[in-house]
């Protein structure tokens, strides 16, 4: 556990799922922790997984499906670059100037950190989001995923920083 933070619950597994409003539309939803912050509590995330529908596979069209996890709200779909950006998954067919369906490509963040890092993320605020978005596709596209971690209570200090920069790198 990360110094000035305290396990206060067993592991904690979120599942969620979130379907495009319409197809190839950003599509975000707020999943409430229900963090108590009055008592400073956090939740320290271990792991993540991302499940992403694929792509139409159309002749001659290059097609993709891209989605995110973040601990602030966006208005498009991140990367690992990104700010608050925990988990980022894509699958892309490139089929432009093919008369078949094309190839297809994936990328993922990991599901777990390599075995020398203690967490992926800490979510200071009470809420984390989830966003998909298609690319050139006929129909909507989903992702459904798993966020595992322990709540946590921080001390003054540290509770007041990560919540700070959470809300500030937003």
């Amino acid at each position: 556990m990360p110094r000035g933070l305290k396990e206060s619950s067993g592991l904690i597994t979120i599942g969620f799922s979130q379907n495009e409003s319409a197809p190839n539309t950003f599509t975000q939803e707020r999943i409430d922790l229900q963090l108590n912050v009055l008592d400073r509590e956090v939740f320290v995330v271990y792991g993540i997984q991302l499940d992403i529908s694929p792509p139409d596979a159309l002749a001659g069209i290059n097609t993709s499906t891209f989605a995110s996890v973040s601990n602030t709200t966006r208005t498009t779909v991140g990367n690992l670059g990104d700010p608050n950006v925990i988990a980022a998954a894509g699958s892309q067919i490139r089929a432009a100037g093919m008369v078949d369906a094309g190839v297809g490509f994936e990328f993922a963040s990991a599901d777990a950190p390599a075995t020398q890092l203690e967490y992926l993320g800490i979510i200071a605020t009470n809420d984390f989001f989830v966003q998909v978005e298609g690319i050139a596709n006929l129909g909507g596209k989903t992702v459904s995923g798993r966020l595992m971690g322990v709540r946590a209570v921080a001390d003054a200090s540290v509770f007041a920083a990560l919540t700070q920069s959470e809300l500030l790198s937003a």
